[in-house]
């Protein structure tokens, strides 16, 4: 099993090729959970993700024949961009094979770093077989995205960087995917000197680690907005390391990792990707386990499509009350619709969306049916504005 000293030979080995990231301390987000929380933000790496440094220190220990005859990777995201870039860097051959749903922006973005792309097979798992047999065939390397000794080494700087920039962290909550960050940062952890509790965090939907150490059949699958560490096959190698070091693995709602983007976006201005979030999600869903502990939590991608982070804040606004959608009864005459729009007004809210029907769907055909959606400060500025409607129309909330 590989160690800190590993851990501590991969910073030396990849400083200067990839950033060394800041470590902040938010604090909004601790007076929210009662912890004192610092945020690590590789979210700001060139491809947006913490994932080059795995790359980095891997495709460093590559041997004179290896380089020339090239790699092979599969991902459907950030470790292929990470690949290609520092493949780029060392003037590597590099072939990245994506499923075929892959999103055309990661693809272009990988492509655009050099590698030649190859979209193979609808699941990782297909795009991986495939992977393998273009190592196999035409002598490249497989660099694994989790599951190799090099690339834990390398994702465990992140933690090494915290741990050395915060000396005063006692806990760390790590998202978990294949297994490659937690299980680097858990040796990281080794080296601090003290005892510093590190937590590993999945969505439950896809729990493949939690299932293992239980000894449970693996079952995952669903969507989710954390695809980033929607992992079904976990590393063998992680999985040794976080059997030995990590404290606990624990597992949060879907809702939650909605919740910490929007969290992070509006209280702390960072973007992030929902397997970005998922380490401030666990703040969110176990607050008495982490309340006041010093935390350090990765915020380790921030490669979200721009449509998903909207909506996702929309859901959040209106779990939060903040944004409201109604339906109104109304008579159907001229000058309803300017008199609910000035209602609405006078009590300081924002019209957002208005759908008007008069055919189908209205109970009288004197009557028509208004759908309208308004944003409100708050809750309680909601609710006032509902009842100021109340005393006038028919509402029901939807």
């Amino acid at each position: 099993m590989i160690g800190f000293e590993d851990v501590r030979a991969a910073a030396d080995r990849i400083a200067g090729k990839v950033i060394r990231t800041p470590a902040i301390r938010s604090d909004a987000i601790s007076r929210l959970t009662g912890a004192e929380v610092w945020l690590k933000l590789d979210s700001l790496q060139v491809t947006g993700a913490f994932k080059e440094r795995g790359a980095a220190n891997r495709l460093a220990l590559l041997t004179a024949p290896e380089r020339a005859a090239g790699v092979v990777a599969m991902s459907a995201g950030n470790h292929a961009q990470a690949v290609a870039r520092h493949s780029a860097l060392l003037g590597i051959r590099a072939v990245i094979v994506m499923p075929a749903f892959t999103p055309s922006t990661k693809v272009t973005r990988t492509a655009q770093w050099g590698a030649e792309v190859v979209l193979h097979g609808t699941t990782l798992a297909e795009a991986a077989a495939h992977a393998r047999s273009l190592a196999d065939n035409q002598g490249l390397t497989f660099i694994h995205p989790y599951d190799d000794d090099a690339v834990i080494a390398g994702q465990g700087t992140l933690a090494l960087e915290l741990i050395e920039d915060v000396p005063e962290l006692d806990t760390l909550a790590v998202p978990i995917g294949g297994g490659g960050l937690i299980a680097g940062a858990a040796l990281a952890a080794l080296g601090a000197g003290r005892r510093i509790d590190v937590f590993g965090v999945e969505v439950e939907s896809y729990a493949a680690m939690a299932q293992e150490l239980a000894g449970q059949p693996v079952s995952v699958g669903g969507t989710t907005i954390a695809e980033g560490i929607a992992v079904r096959d976990i590393g063998r190698r992680p999985l040794e390391i976080v059997r030995k070091f990590v404290s606990q693995v624990i597992t949060v709602p879907e809702h939650l990792i909605e919740n910490a983007i929007a969290l992070l976006a509006e209280e702390a201005k960072i973007v992030a990707e929902g397997a970005g979030a998922t380490g401030v999600a666990a703040l969110l869903a176990y607050p008495d386990l982490f309340r006041g502990r010093r935390i350090g939590v990765p915020i380790c991608g921030a490669n979200i499509d721009n449509r998903a982070l909207a909506n996702v804040l929309q859901r959040v606004m209106i779990r939060d009350g903040r944004m409201m959608r109604l339906v109104l009864d109304i008579p159907d005459r001229p000058g309803v619709l300017g008199e609910i729009s000035t209602r609405i007004g006078q009590a300081g809210a924002n019209i957002i969306e208005v759908s008007h029907h008069r055919l189908f769907t209205s109970p009288s055909v004197q009557a028509a049916r208004l759908e309208i959606m308004f944003e409100a400060r708050d809750a309680a500025h909601s609710e006032a504005v509902v009842a100021a409607l109340e005393e006038h129309y028919a509402v029901t909330r939807l």
